[in-house]
């Protein structure tokens, strides 16, 4: 069964306990790796600037504490394999709907399943929606 690296533990106590859940669910069934949970205003600041977020502080769900937002992967980590972060998604909302936690996923911000039209495309990006 795979498991959740130290780095990985440790960027994920930094989310919110719902998001700690699902991904806990997740990593159970499918391989995994947590790449971001709370961003510092610095770190947000870097990510615009890399055009990994289109927010700036502190209007990302990441710059919250605990976070409301966890950018996690299909480990290993592929960035040129779309279809993989698009399975992976599914496993996550999946998940989270058995769970009963309401998420927005960063490839279809409008979960209208038109992943065509989206903007800005942040695959590893999952956010609790309020």
């Amino acid at each position: 069964m795979p498991q959740f690296s130290s780095v990985s533990r440790q960027r994920l106590s930094t989310c919110h306990p719902e998001l700690v859940r699902l991904m806990e669910a997740v990593i159970a069934a499918h391989d995994c790796t947590i790449l971001c949970g709370h961003r510092t205003e610095a770190e947000q600041a870097q990510a615009v600037r890399l055009g990994r977020s289109a927010k700036p502080w502190p209007r990302s769900k990441h710059n919250t504490v605990p976070s409301l937002a966890v950018d996690a992967a299909p480990y290993p980590v592929d960035w040129n394999d779309r279809r993989r972060f698009d399975h992976f998604a599914g496993i996550v909302k999946g998940t989270a709907a058995q769970l009963g936690i309401r998420i927005r996923w960063g490839g279809d911000w409008d979960s209208d399943g038109d992943l065509a039209e989206e903007r800005f495309q942040d695959l590893p990006h999952f956010e609790l929606v309020e």
